[in-house]
């Protein structure tokens, strides 16, 4: 499996390398309220590395919120498995956790309405 990993990344760097290679001519870039004095030369590759580049950082930016917010929402859990494994699988009502249904989209929290689920075959 390693051996595949290598082949596909030899590979993947080969067709970044010839895209790089092919698209060396001279591009300028105008900024827009500066004025036509305003102009950047470079090779087009160069362009396309910069808002490459731009584009994840901004797409990081925008995850982070989510991101931080599932690993307290994971810490949070662990620790009431914990809790819920050192009282031996009893759960005290002071101890327990409540989820409100909002705040994670994977999880919904148990409602006093619920009824135990129908057993199946008899």
């Amino acid at each position: 499996m390693r051996i595949l990993a290598w082949l596909f990344n030899i590979l993947l760097f080969i067709v970044v390398l010839a895209f790089a290679l092919s698209n060396t001519a001279t591009s300028e870039l105008h900024f827009f309220l500066i004025g036509d004095q305003a102009v950047w030369r470079a090779p087009l590759v160069i362009f396309l590395l910069i808002f490459f580049v731009g584009g994840v950082v901004v797409g990081m930016l925008f995850t982070m919120p989510s991101y931080f917010r599932q690993r307290r929402e994971i810490a949070r859990l662990r620790k009431a498995q914990k809790l819920h494994s050192e009282d031996g699988g009893q759960a005290r009502p002071t101890e327990a956790v409540v989820v409100p249904a909002g705040d994670s989209p994977g999880l919904v929290a148990p409602s006093a309405s619920t009824a135990a689920p129908a057993r199946l075959g008899g």
